[in-house]
C-alpha cells in the first residue's frame, strides 16, 4: 500500500482545510509531514497539534512565539520566505500540495520540483505566471504535476480514462485525441444579473457564491469570471493544448465539473457532488481510487443539469484571460496582477465591481510582452502590473 508523505502549503485557508479531512478520511494512504501558513499561528497549532507533522512553518516572523506557545509538542519550526523554501523540499516528502493564495505559491513550487516533488497544484497563480517554467522543470526532473482545481482534476480524470482506456503509454494530459477542453462554471453569485445592476453590486453580495466556499480573492475572481479566465491558461500549461481547444460553459449545479471532448465527437465528463476533497483525494491517490466516507451521487435526487454560453460581453474576464493566455510571455502574470490589486481595491469600496475589468484592461494594454520569460522577467512584469494598476487607482480617483 502506497502511503503517500504530504507538506501542505497553505494549511489555514479552505483548500489546507479540506486536504486535513482528507488525510483524516483516509489516514492509511495520506500522512502529513509538514504544514505552512502565512500568518494564522493559533489555527497552525492547532493542525499541527492534530496531525503532528515534523515540520511546521508560519511566514509572518512576527507570530512565531504565538505559534511555539500553540504547539503541544515540538515539531522543527521554520519562518519567514526562507523557511517557506525548505518545508517545500523536505527530505522523506513524496508531495507537495500548493494552495497559497496568490503569488507566493511560486518560487516553493520550483523548489519543491528541483527536489524531486510530486507537485499538487491548487494555486491557480502558479501555472498562470510561469507555466512553461513549471512544466518544463517537471520534465526535467521526471516529476508530475497534479491539479488540485476541481475542474482541472476533471479534466484530468477524464484524460486518464481514455489513456487507460485505450492501453496507450501517453504522457498523463497529452492533447492526442483532444477536440476540446470544455471548463465548466457556476456562472457565479450574478450568472442572470442584469448589467445595468453592476456598478451597485457590493463586496458583500459578491462574496455570496451559490456553491463553493473560499477565500475572498477566489470568490470575487468567481463573480467577475477571471475565476474561469484563469483556469484556462492552466489548462493551457497542464494538458498541452492550445488556447482556442479551450472552452467555458455555464453549469449552475456544479455537478459535472469540466469536460474532454474527443475528436470523434463522444465527450467524458466527470461529476461528483461540490467537495474540495473529491480532487484533493484523487491527486494524492493516483493513480489509484480508493474508498471514502464521500457522498456519491444520488441521481434520483438530482433534478436537472443545465447548460449555457457564458455572457462574454457582461463579463469581459474570459476574452482578457484569452487575450493573455493566446499572447503568452508575461502577459497572463501582467493579467493576474492587476486583478488582483483590483480585487483588493474593490474589497476596500475604493473602486466598482465593474472596474475590476477596466483595470486590468488597462494594463494588459499598456505592457509590452516578453516571450519565454525567465523567473525573473516574470516577477518583474507583476511588480511592474501592480505598480501600473495602483496609478490607474489613482488616476480614478483624481
Amino acid at each position: 500500500m502506497n502511503r503517500k508523505r504530504v507538506v501542505i502549503l497553505g494549511a489555514t485557508g479552505s483548500i489546507g482545510e479540506s486536504a486535513l479531512n482528507v488525510a483524516r478520511d483516509i489516514p492509511e494512504r495520506m500522512e502529513i509531514v509538514g504544514l505552512a501558513a502565512k500568518s494564522n499561528a493559533q489555527k497552525l497549532a492547532a493542525a499541527a497539534n492534530e496531525v503532528r507533522p515534523e515540520s511546521v512553518c508560519l511566514v509572518d516572523e512576527t507570530q512565531i512565539d504565538v505559534l511555539r506557545k500553540a504547539l503541544d509538542y515540538q515539531p522543527r519550526i521554520l519562518s519567514g520566505e526562507a523557511g517557506l523554501l525548505e518545508i517545500a523540499c523536505l527530505i522523506d516528502a513524496h508531495m507537495v500540495l500548493v494552495a497559497i493564495v496568490g503569488t507566493g505559491g511560486l518560487r516553493p513550487a520550483l523548489a519543491a520540483i528541483k527536489a524531486g516533488k510530486d507537485l499538487a497544484v491548487a494555486s491557480k497563480e502558479i501555472l498562470v505566471m510561469a507555466g512553461e517554467i513549471v512544466m518544463r522543470e517537471a520534465r526535467d526532473k521526471s516529476v508530475h504535476v497534479l491539479p488540485v482545481d476541481s475542474e482541472h482534476n476533471a479534466i484530468f480524470q477524464c484524460l486518464e480514462a481514455a489513456r487507460l482506456r485505450a492501453g496507450r503509454d501517453d504522457v498523463v494530459g497529452s492533447p492526442r485525441d483532444v477536440r476540446r477542453i470544455i471548463l465548466t462554471a457556476s456562472g457565479g453569485p450574478f450568472r442572470e444579473t442584469p448589467r445595468t445592476r453592476f456598478n451597485s453590486i457590493t463586496p458583500e453580495q459578491a462574496l455570496k457564491h451559490p456553491t463553493w466556499n473560499m477565500g475572498p480573492k477566489i470568490t470575487i475572481d468567481s463573480a467577475t469570471l477571471f475565476n474561469k479566465g484563469l483556469e484556462m491558461i492552466e489548462a493551457h500549461w497542464l494538458f498541452a493544448v492550445e488556447m482556442d481547444r479551450v472552452e467555458v460553459v455555464i453549469h449552475p449545479q456544479s455537478i459535472v465539473h469540466s469536460m474532454v471532448e474527443f475528436t470523434d465527437g463522444s465527450t467524458l465528463a466527470q461529476l461528483s457532488y461540490s467537495n474540495m476533497c473529491f480532487p484533493i483525494q484523487y491527486a494524492v491517490t493516483w493513480p489509484d481510487r480508493v474508498p471514502n466516507s464521500l457522498p456519491p451521487l444520488d441521481f434520483s435526487k438530482l433534478s436537472k443539469l443545465e447548460f449555457s454560453t457564458p455572457r462574454y460581453d457582461d463579463f469581459p474576464a474570459l476574452n482578457l484571460a484569452r487575450r493573455a493566455g493566446e499572447t503568452g510571455g508575461t502577459s497572463p502574470a501582467v493579467m493576474n496582477a492587476a486583478n488582483e490589486v483590483a480585487v483588493s481595491a474593490f474589497l476596500d469600496r475604493k473602486v466598482r465591481f465593474t472596474e475590476i475589468w477596466g483595470i486590468v484592461e488597462q494594463v494588459m494594454n499598456q505592457h509590452t510582452p516578453v516571450a519565454h520569460p525567465d523567473l525573473d522577467a516574470i516577477l518583474g512584469a507583476d511588480q511592474w502590473a501592480r505598480a501600473q494598476a495602483q496609478e490607474c487607482l489613482q488616476s480614478a480617483k483624481a
